[in-house]
């Protein structure tokens, strides 16, 4: 007797589940329901004959068997595209822009995870501030960015909310009588604007010593003892402190993470659909 196939799409829903560790963000990522996630999972379980994975209050385990069929359902997925590609002879490019305050050290990572998801599309990646990214898009040299919220925008995905510190190497001392030593990124810099501005309504005198291309070289500048830097607590480099308190500075707000895209449908769309979901998991973790 020939046996009844399985169904790629609830391979593709239990591999999002096992890579993303929950029913709701694997949803997120497919643009569908939890409870449709779990009916697909429920019909490849009873497919196996075995439990794949395992359901607790907080987080899902993959089951001793869901662990062995995850690499057999990568290689099965990974075969599908083969096979569907084979008869694409031009591979789709998209172009994403992602700003240097959004970009962390999960970056190779969510990389890989569009890769997975599409791997016969060239993936460009561009990194620069939320206003140069937000012009190239809106002159659709770019597909998709991922950026801060920026003024006099109303448009685009709220992904999540990130919170900030001000914060210095563990060993930095702030001069009595002296302006604040600040390391920022050049203007137009949103969160350098943003921490400015706070510091002036609450009459605290600062000085930029530091100016950084990027926030690995604010980063940089911030453990070299340069002086303070307003940064997101995901992107700290290993042992800053958030002076913030002792010193008595201005308490940052929570910034919103925005997508804009103007990708509606194919691969491309999965892609970015991939993108956001693990995005999402990364700043929550």
């Amino acid at each position: 007797m020939t046996e009844r196939p399985l169904d790629l799409d609830a391979v593709q829903a239990f591999v999002r589940v096992a890579e993303l560790g929950s029913f709701t963000r694997a949803a997120e990522a497919a643009r569908t329901t939890q409870s449709a996630i779990s009916l697909k999972l429920k019909r490849l379980e009873e497919r196996l004959g075995c439990r794949l994975v395992e359901r607790t209050p907080r987080r899902v385990h993959l089951s001793a068997q869901g662990a062995v069929f995850l690499d057999h359902a990568r290689e099965l997925l990974e075969a599908h595209d083969r096979a569907f590609s084979a008869f694409s002879q031009i591979r789709q490019r998209l172009a994403i822009g992602i700003s240097d305050h959004v970009a962390g050290p999960e970056l190779p990572a969510l990389i890989a995870r569009m890769n997975e998801q599409e791997p016969q599309l060239v993936i460009e990646i561009r990194l620069a501030t939320s206003s140069v990214l937000l012009q190239s898009y809106d002159r659709r040299e770019l597909d998709a960015v991922l950026v801060r919220m920026h003024a006099g925008r109303d448009d685009g995905e709220v992904l999540a909310q990130e919170s900030f510190g001000w914060f210095a190497a563990p060993d930095w001392q702030h001069r009595a009588g002296e302006p604040l030593p600040l390391a920022t990124m050049p203007e137009p810099c949103g969160v350098r604007n943003m921490a400015c501005e706070l510091l002036d309504e609450a009459n605290i005198p600062w000085t930029e010593v530091f100016v950084g291309g990027g926030v690995a070289a604010v980063s940089a500048a911030v453990m070299a003892r340069l002086g303070v830097g307003a940064l997101a607590r995901r992107m700290l480099p290993l042992g800053a402190v958030d002076v913030g308190p002792r010193l008595d500075l201005p308490e940052l707000p929570r910034l919103p993470i925005l997508l804009h895209s103007r990708v509606r449908d194919g691969r491309a769309r999965d892609a970015i659909e991939a993108l956001s979901a693990a995005f999402k998991n990364a700043v929550r973790e």
